[in-house]
């Protein structure tokens, strides 16, 4: 059987999101699959960007990451979100992309596949759970296989999330607790879509 494809689509204005989303690529290559990093576009006014001498770093920093497309889903077995939280929500870049997938959709190319997602909030109590929520309406409407890290893993308990990896940015950069669920997430995502893909061959 081919290895399964593993996409990471994240937005990230200041970096926190990106460690993320490197860390669960790193658990999704580990676990076998074929990996795509990918960011979506910055939409937001230079202005905004300015203001904030992290985000314009950041930009900055990642100008070597390729930015997410429909074929990158349309390719994967399994795909991974990454989002700020905004509000409660995911960001309104992501949503952008999201906003994006309607000819896939209505193609049927975005059914049956492995879905997962992860965020940051500046506080804690910021709206991780319900961002994470939000992008599952997506997944219902794409009629796509939600698969949350749960408490399956003892970095789980340390984490203390089981809708998704997520990190309280206030804090600082992610530590190795918030790197390490983002790998086991990434992992048992594709552990799962590994597990569809030989069901569906069998």
């Amino acid at each position: 059987m081919a290895p399964v494809n593993a996409a990471i689509i994240y937005y990230s204005a200041t970096g926190t999101v990106h460690a993320l989303a490197q860390a669960a690529a790193e658990g999704a290559e580990k676990a076998g699959a074929n990996v795509r990093l990918r960011k979506v576009a910055e939409t937001a006014p230079r202005e905004a960007i300015d203001a904030n001498p992290g985000w314009g770093r950041h930009l900055e920093s990642t100008t070597g990451v390729t930015e997410a497309g429909l074929e990158d889903l349309d390719w994967a077995d399994v795909v991974l979100f990454g989002t700020p939280s905004r509000f409660g929500n995911p960001a309104s870049q992501l949503r952008a992309f999201i906003d994006t997938t309607g000819p896939l959709w209505f193609q049927g190319k975005l059914s049956d596949k492995v879905y997962s997602a992860f965020t940051a909030s500046n506080t804690a109590h910021g709206g991780q759970e319900s961002t994470i929520l939000a992008l599952g309406n997506t997944f219902y409407h794409w009629g796509g296989v939600i698969v949350p890290p749960g408490y399956t893993d003892p970095v789980q308990f340390k984490s203390g999330n089981p809708y998704g990896t997520s990190h309280v940015a206030g804090d600082g950069s992610p530590g190795e607790v918030a790197l390490e669920a983002a790998r086991y997430q990434a992992r048992r995502a594709v552990d799962i879509a590994a597990a569809l893909k030989a069901g569906r061959a069998a």
